[in-house]
């Protein structure tokens, strides 16, 4: 029979239980404390109450396995999967949506379960459940953290309303190789804009309460280095210098950390010869070691039996040993955890004691998100009718997605467009597309739900809109499983569309990547227009030169021949659900475009991985003859730099002042000025050079920017603090140094800024 409600006054806060701890034959546990001495006491009484085989079922995580509207499964996988639900064998589900499914399998575990421990739902809500906000990539070039944050905050309410309390985000991979499809994930190339970034997106999602019914726990991902993948190419090998380790891929990972991030999720590559999943390196010396961090660690899909393909490995009993030992609490989908698990403590081949620790680790993020309080707390069919899809959410979507948009080209103003009088062609099978400016990892948003471009324009109704296709950019795909099928041949609708083009004042072409053709497995070795678009493009670019050029993408594209003869660019991203409405109000400047890129454009694919805080070699500049760093056929310098964007309006820097306040300050001031006709915002940026180091520093480190609005004529002054985390890095051991010497410091509108100071330490 159940315990009566208990009452614990702990420092004179009263906390209460709803519901209560069983004994080994009652149907519920409950904790009534919500401190930390609380939850603690709580998780040790449990643990202590736990077979091993219920321990390591807690570290066991399966995908959803049956359609929970109908019978219970009766044989096969999902019949044994479901006998281990019942018998408290399995800890966490993912990919399991909307309170009515939650709830049937949460009601199994707690009910059901000899001890009633509830499981912890995760999904993949990576930028918006229904309500799809811009990529991740694009949302980091707004330089925005209050709009990014307020982005993962809308995710998460949406998401903890169908019953989701645990996200497989944010993923704050640094790279520099726009050949990796999952770039659109991420925050671009830089680990100081990353590691803030970070930070915003684990603070939206768990806000400052996870206990709240609408905030869910956050997974900084992929620890670590995947965003370094050899050639661009999807889980394969990475290998990198302890030095671009600890100062450009630890970074943001272990900003989440400071932030409070409660999981995270180990990477399908292998660092320095070790896969990450059985990586003690990363996984128990720095990252539970070093760093502390509490929470616990879960693998990505099957990278535990994957370790067998890596060669680390000779069958699943050894990876599962591997894992364990090397600190992967939670084993997504390799099934290997709950088959091998106990056997292999009972070998003494893996210690009690880390089973024990991990377990910890898991049902201390449980009793956090209150789910022991009350295991349905995310179930509330009212509360996910209601919430779910909201004005507000589509109005915080519109918001960022105009402040995501950079404007890359803009000769003699042809943009903003005029609101009445002008004919307009509006041409490409994107402009129309309700679907793909959804972006990849989207699986809970409705299909074709995206405002399109088309839609976007014809509300501005005192303009001649002709809208024609031109050509499909793909001719098939299967959302998330299939690869995609680009239109390499068709041409048929080429006529219509130059047809339209030859009287209109101005041409809008909106091409680029459908919304599958980046994202996990998405690799590509050119970065071009797909198939016939860049055809269509010079087609159309022979009987009307003034052509606005609108970019739907994943990733940065060579952009070459559209640079050299087009007069305007907008780079548009994958926006989301209200991608054509932030479109047209950008190209019809109800909104002012502020944007900045958080990745360098290159040149050619053969400059990838192009990046702005490269070093210097040892040859650095155009000696006499062919022996220095360059190309023979290519500048070194990429076509757009990290931080570049333009505006409607026009910016003025000036009197850069420095003060070396001690060895371990300086303070810096610069004034911007509005010297054009509309207000607008300018992401003001800062960037150092360590000139000589014990540890070659890069050629410049963004280490501070500010989001300034000012109207036409103003001026202000932008003041910087850089303090020892600022002026000083890692070394080759991981050590945090500042080093005496001289820096130089830049401030301007991208990594290219010339207003320059030196000062010595």
């Amino acid at each position: 029979m159940k315990k009566p409600f208990l009452i614990v006054i702990l420092f004179s806060v009263l906390f209460t239980a709803v519901s209560c701890i069983k004994s080994d034959s009652t149907p519920s546990l409950s904790s009534s404390l919500t401190s930390v001495q609380g939850i603690e006491k709580k998780v040790n009484e449990l643990l202590d109450r736990m077979t091993l085989e219920e321990k390591v079922g807690q570290m066991n995580q399966y995908v959803g396995f049956w359609d929970l509207t109908g019978p219970a499964p009766d044989s096969g996988d999902a019949a044994e999967k479901y006998e281990h639900l019942r018998n408290g064998y399995v800890g966490s589900m993912l990919n399991v949506r909307g309170v009515e499914n939650v709830r049937g399998v949460q009601k199994i575990a707690v009910e059901e379960s000899r001890l009633g421990i509830p499981l912890i739902i995760g999904f993949d809500v990576i930028h918006g459940y229904e309500t799809i906000s811009p990529i991740p990539l694009a949302e980091s070039a707004s330089w925005d953290l209050e709009a990014i944050r307020k982005s993962s905050e809308v995710a998460a309410e949406e998401a903890a309303a169908a019953g989701i309390n645990w996200t497989f985000a944010p993923m704050v991979d640094i790279t520099r190789d726009a050949r990796w499809g999952r770039v659109m994930e991420g925050a671009g190339e830089d680990p100081y804009l990353g590691s803030k970034i970070a930070k915003a997106r684990v603070l939206g999602f768990q806000g400052t309460d996870l206990s709240q019914h609408t905030t869910i726990a956050a997974c900084a991902k992929h620890f670590a280095g995947y965003g370094f993948s050899e050639s661009g190419r999807e889980y394969n090998t990475v290998d990198v210098g302890t030095s671009t380790l600890n100062n450009m891929i630890f970074p943001p990972f272990q900003a989440t950390v400071d932030a409070g991030v409660r999981t995270f999720m180990n990477a399908f590559n292998v660092l320095n010869g070790i896969p990450a999943t059985g990586n003690k390196y990363l996984q128990r010396d720095v990252l539970k070691g070093k760093w502390a961090f509490d929470g616990f660690v879960v693998t990505d899909w099957g990278s535990i039996d994957e370790m067998t393909s890596h060669g680390l490995a000779k069958d699943g009993k050894e990876a599962a040993m591997i894992a364990a030992n090397a600190g992967s609490d939670m084993d997504m989908e390799s099934h290997l955890y709950v088959k091998e698990l106990a056997g292999l403590v009972r070998e003494g081949k893996v210690k009690e004691s880390f089973i024990d620790d991990a377990v910890k680790r898991i049902l201390k993020v449980k009793f956090e998100l209150g789910l022991f309080e009350d295991p349905y707390k995310y179930c509330d069919e009212v509360r996910e009718k209601e919430v779910i899809g909201q004005q507000a959410f589509h109005e915080a979507a519109l918001d960022l997605a105009k402040k995501s948009i950079v404007l890359l080209k803009n000769d003699n103003q042809l943009l903003p467009l005029k609101k009445q009088g002008q004919k307009i062609a509006l041409i490409g099978a994107l402009a129309a597309d309700k679907n793909s400016p959804l972006g990849n990892w989207r699986i809970a948003a409705k299909d074709h739900s995206a405002v399109s471009v088309l839609e976007g324009m014809q509300a501005y109704k005192e303009n001649k809109l002709t809208y024609a296709k031109g050509a499909d950019v793909s001719i098939g795909y299967t959302a998330f499983t299939a690869q995609v099928q680009i239109n390499t041949s068709d041409k048929s609708e080429f006529p219509q569309a130059i047809e339209a083009a030859k009287s209109a004042d101005v041409v809008v072409m909106v091409l680029g990547e459908i919304g599958y053709q980046s994202g996990e497995g998405r690799s590509r070795t050119k970065l071009g227009l797909p198939g016939v678009q860049q055809e269509l493009l010079e087609a159309v670019y022979k009987v009307n030169k003034n052509i606005v050029l609108v970019l739907n993408n994943g990733r940065p594209l060579v952009l070459n021949w559209h640079h050299e003869n087009l007069p305007a660019i907008v780079e548009a991203w994958q926006l989301g659900t209200q991608s054509g409405n932030a479109i047209a109000q950008v190209l019809y400047g109800d909104y002012n475009p502020s944007g900045k890129l958080p990745m360098s454009f290159p040149r050619a694919v053969g400059q990838v991985p192009i990046y702005y805080n490269y070093k210097n070699t040892g040859r650095p500049t155009g000696a006499p003859g062919v022996f220095w760093s360059h190309y023979e056929d290519e500048e070194n310098s990429p076509l757009y730099p990290f931080g570049y964007g333009l505006s409607y309006t026009s910016f003025e820097y000036s009197n850069l002042k420095t003060s070396v306040v001690s060895e371990k300050e300086v303070q810096v001031s610069v004034t911007l000025k509005n010297s054009g006709k509309q207000t607008g915002k300018e992401v003001v940026q800062l960037y150092i050079r360590d000139h000589f180091a014990s540890v070659t520093r890069p050629v410049r480190e963004l280490k501070g920017f500010e989001l300034v609005s000012l109207v036409p004529n103003e001026s202000q002054e932008i003041s910087f603090t850089l303090t020892e985390k600022e002026l000083g890095f890692y070394d080759n051991n991981g050590n945090f140094i500042l080093e005496s010497g001289d820096f130089s410091i830049f401030v301007g509108g991208d990594s290219n800024a010339n207003l320059q100071s030196t000062i010595t330490l």
